[in-house]
């Protein structure tokens, strides 16, 4: 496993990811019964946007740096305000306890989804984290040793999954984020699905996935709507039009009982996330019931 987060934390595609998972978790705190979230690709945890790996591609600066520093209408940034205030909390605490490094302006740390649930839970919730590769998981390790309700892991995602499912609790979020380094991704993600469900079925369940070629997408939600699992929605994100199958033009999650909230709160936020992210014409979103 090659894939590192660390070139592409904080950009167009986390900022939507992130948001979505602090929107479903926020959700479920609703109630006091407690629930778990399971991260079964978790990365490092978080990330140094002054490293040279993050500037090397400076991703981020196009991503959450830009919905940072936007006017945003206030319907939209009601619903953005959880997230951000969440990611600027944790890049100020690391600042205090960290190397005393400042780049005035601008964002020092983004945290992953497993920072992002950890600071999220209260204390009868509980995260199950998972990292393949071992330098991350190392680093995942340190990044969670002080909540002492998360565990880490550090198997094959699908692996992992099949593990720690049907969770105690019987409430819960499960993501599911390869970093689709091989072919075939899509089709394991499928069968994730198809086995988490059958030991998790009322769980609310996140899978990323890129968009390159749209053809590839929607063939894969047709698959996803012949399964018959209930409520499936489909949320794709554009940066530019579709038009050079070779490059990320935009990205998408498959939500599994989504939250009933979710969909109005998507409506709200998704056009002026358009036109902060946007980086070509053609730009635009779509949600879909499957």
């Amino acid at each position: 496993m090659n894939y590192r987060h660390v070139y592409h934390a904080g950009n167009f595609a986390d900022v939507l990811k992130h948001l979505i998972l602090t929107l479903v978790i926020t959700y479920l705190k609703r109630k006091l019964t407690p629930f778990r979230v399971i991260d079964t690709h978790a990365g490092a945890g978080v990330y140094h946007l002054g490293s040279t790996e993050a500037q090397k591609t400076g991703e981020w600066r196009n991503g959450i740096g830009r919905l940072l520093s936007a006017e945003l209408p206030e319907n939209a940034a009601e619903v953005l305000s959880p997230y951000l205030d969440l990611i600027v909390g944790i890049d100020e605490d690391m600042r205090g306890a960290g190397t005393g490094e400042e780049r005035r302006g601008e964002l020092l740390h983004y945290p992953g989804s497993p920072l992002i649930a950890a600071r999220l839970l209260r204390a009868q919730d509980f995260l199950i984290a998972n990292e393949l590769h071992p330098e991350d998981c190392r680093t995942l390790q340190r990044v969670l040793g002080r909540f002492e309700n998360a565990k880490v892991m550090g198997v094959d995602g699908y692996i992992a999954l099949k593990a720690v499912l049907p969770p105690k609790e019987r409430r819960g979020v499960v993501l599911i984020d390869p970093p689709f380094e091989e072919p075939g991704e899509l089709d394991r993600l499928l069968a994730g699905l198809r086995q988490g469900v059958k030991r998790f079925e009322t769980g609310t369940f996140l899978m990323w996935f890129p968009i390159k070629d749209p053809r590839t997408i929607s063939r894969f939600k047709r698959e996803l709507g012949g399964l018959g699992l209930g409520k499936l929605m489909a949320v794709e994100f554009y940066v530019r039009a579709p038009d050079d199958v070779e490059r990320l033009n935009g990205h998408g999650l498959v939500i599994l009982n989504p939250p009933f909230t979710l969909s109005d709160d998507l409506e709200r936020v998704l056009p002026a996330l358009v036109g902060v992210l946007r980086e070509g014409a053609g730009a635009g979103f779509e949600i879909t019931a499957l």
